[in-house]
């Protein structure tokens, strides 16, 4: 079985502390920059899953790599370099406590919502007779908060406001950004044969200037269509082909697993695990259009310490 990194544990120059999330290791340097190792740790429903997928960690921050330099030209990005495959180091930013969620189609937990009989979703009103995965006449940007534990939840602009939780003025500046990110994504994916369905986008402030921070478009911040029979398939309430890691949780339901109290996660056999990755590679295709190239993961560990301890003392 090829090694995957499901932990690290470094101590760099200039340290200051380490943010360990679901799937991103993340080291303060010096209170100024940040150095973000994807892992290859694999989270759903909330839980991480027991074995790391090889190539993960670099399938995602390859994607969010390409990402970002395709849309710095609309607000500027916390990334400074990509020193690893598997390793971003940036500005360290103020982070704004909403995400930016912004849907294209009435999907997900959207759907769900509207299912059930609701007809408002973080302030904005949907109209009556809607289908599953039917597009919106616009964009709607559904914000959340940005729970340090636990679920994030629903927040409309009006509440974020009244709380001060963002300043009119910048809230207003996130919504255009967001409206610009979602046009560029959905434009790129159009070329690809994809639909961006939905996403979301994490700000902060450096030195007083609103950046992108986080991933952008990968599998796991978005859902994406495939273009080709998306229409068919909404005239005849069929699923949609989805690229996402949509895959995965529907591979846990089947097994019994939602992430509930006394649930049992199945089994992950060498075989799952590979397919697994072999999938991911082929959602890295598909989105970016490039041929995936695999790092060596021979002393996986020592190559990206060195390489982050290396570009580090070059900044």
């Amino acid at each position: 079985m090829k090694e995957a990194i499901v932990k690290t544990d470094f101590n760099f120059t200039n340290q200051k502390s380490v943010y360990k999330g679901k799937v991103r290791d993340v080291y303060n340097i010096n209170d100024k920059f940040l150095a973000m190792v994807v892992s290859d740790r694999i989270s759903a429903f909330d839980v991480v899953l027991p074995k790391g997928i090889p190539f993960k960690g670099q399938v995602l921050n390859q994607i969010a790599e390409k990402f970002l330099d395709k849309t710095a030209d609309i607000v500027p990005n916390w990334k400074i370099a990509t020193p690893d495959p598997m390793v971003t180091v940036g500005h360290l930013a103020e982070p704004f406590m909403v995400e930016m969620v912004i849907r294209g189609y009435l999907t997900g937990h959207a759907w769900r919502e509207y299912k059930s009989g609701k007809r408002s979703l973080c302030g904005i009103e949907l109209p009556e007779g809607m289908k599953e995965n039917q597009k919106f006449d616009k964009a709607i940007i559904t914000p959340t908060t940005k729970a340090m534990e636990g679920h994030d939840e629903d927040i409309s602009k009006e509440e974020i406001l009244a709380q001060n939780i963002v300043s009119k003025e910048d809230y207003e500046k996130l919504e255009e950004y967001t409206h610009a990110l979602f046009q560029r994504g959905t434009e790129i994916a159009d070329e690809k044969g994809l639909i961006l369905v939905d996403t979301k986008y994490e700000f902060g402030k450096v030195d007083g200037k609103i950046v992108l921070i986080d991933e952008i478009h990968t599998p796991d911040s978005s859902r994406y269509f495939y273009k080709e029979g998306y229409e068919d398939r909404f005239q005849n309430n069929e699923a949609q082909k989805q690229l996402s890691k949509e895959f995965v949780r529907e591979w846990l339901i089947e097994n019994g697993f939602q992430g509930k109290e006394g649930q049992e996660i199945p089994e992950m056999t060498d075989e799952k695990i590979n397919q697994i990755s072999e999938r991911y590679i082929e959602l890295y295709e598909q989105i970016t259009g490039d041929k995936f190239i695999k790092a060596d993961l021979n002393n996986i560990q020592s190559r990206i310490e060195n390489n982050i301890e290396t570009y580090i003392k070059s900044l």
